[in-house]
């Protein structure tokens, strides 16, 4: 796609990034449809299948750049989506979000803050993997990728005994928080599905088109970023890391906001979380692909991106241990930093890739 003009290329990405927006609405709620209907909701094949459901795009951006020997693009798009993927939490806080009380008061609970701990788990395992050799790989396998899997499935496992009780009290409910319990939205999608008659092989069909569609977007949206990116000498990991991740994290913002106006607030931050422990993940399918170690070749931006994705994550689980009462500016305390930060990160970004 390198060959066609700037403007073609941006209209390309536009209608990309249309494409995923309105699958990832359709991807969302045919996964609550199914979840309910299959009886994951609350079962670990509920949460891998919201994961790679909410992840579409990112899974094809990154198929993509690594079978086309890009990994740069597929190592920013990941390091750069868990950021701006925790900066939907900002715009939820501030456009979905109504009353006095900020998001993190409402959505407080221990859970919460066990699923950033993983997020932040998993980076670590980015950094340290960083500085293996470039040639500990093996069947097409790297050491830290795997790694990353198997601390994200024993996170998972946890979660889910987490999720049924916590040796807490209220087991680690915070009091005065959303008043029904986490994933009513998702129970009420089913219902709604069942009164307009929706079959759950018709679910399925239209879960499996709308899979099909944002990975098709995907791989648009990775040509054509790349061939804009190249038009206007921007290197391809900022642009994977700014633009491209902001493009693909379209349906985050689209059903988090459903959540939060259904006053499913603990479901909107853990989907958030949820995606953002899961990208790592996606090393092991660029290192298979691509048929050697992406970590180990990871930029300084890389791992500076890492670093300012953990620290975000941080303010957010402090903020729902302490809970900020009062909004700023529409947004609490939390999500007013996380702002402040993600944009003094990517002017920070801008300085080491331009020095």
């Amino acid at each position: 796609m390198s060959s066609l003009s700037a403007p073609l290329l941006v209209l390309l990405f536009a209608v990309a990034a249309g494409a995923i927006w309105v699958a990832g609405i359709q991807l969302s709620n045919q996964t609550d449809v199914l979840s309910t209907r299959l009886h994951l909701g609350s079962a670990l094949g509920g949460l891998i299948l919201l994961a790679i459901a909410t992840n579409l795009p990112e899974i094809a951006i990154v198929a993509s750049a690594s079978l086309s020997g890009d990994p740069g693009v597929a190592v920013g798009n990941i390091l750069g989506g868990i950021a701006i993927q925790t900066v939907v939490l900002v715009i939820l806080d501030a456009v979905g979000i109504k009353g006095r009380r900020p998001l993190t008061y409402r959505a407080a609970s221990l859970v919460l803050v066990l699923e950033a701990a993983l997020v932040v788990a998993v980076l670590a395992v980015v950094v340290a993997g960083s500085q293996l050799p470039a040639n500990l790989i093996a069947f097409r396998l790297a050491p830290a990728p795997v790694l990353i899997t198997i601390l994200w499935g024993a996170g998972l496992v946890l979660l889910q005994r987490a999720g049924r009780t916590l040796p807490w009290v209220d087991s680690g409910e915070a009091p005065d928080n959303q008043s029904n319990p986490r994933g009513h939205s998702q129970a009420q999608a089913e219902q709604d599905a069942t009164r307009k008659g929706t079959s759950t092989a018709k679910s399925a069909t239209i879960f499996g088109v709308a899979a099909l569609v944002t990975l098709a977007a995907g791989v648009v949206l990775e040509r054509s970023g790349e061939g804009i990116a190249g038009h206007i000498g921007l290197s391809g990991v900022l642009f994977g890391a700014t633009v491209l991740a902001a493009a693909t994290s379209l349906p985050e913002v689209s059903t988090g906001l459903t959540s939060v106006r259904n006053g499913d607030y603990q479901l909107a931050v853990s989907d958030i979380f949820g995606g953002n422990a899961f990208l790592p993940v996606l090393f092991l399918l660029a290192t298979v692909l691509s048929g050697r170690a992406v970590l180990p070749h990871a930029h300084d931006t890389d791992i500076y991106l890492t670093a300012l994705g953990m620290l975000l994550t941080l303010v957010y689980a402090t903020g729902l241990l302490f809970r900020p009462r009062e909004r700023i500016a529409r947004l609490g305390a939390d999500s007013l930093v996380v702002l402040v930060l993600y944009l003094l990160g990517i002017g920070g970004l801008f300085a080491i890739a331009t020095a």
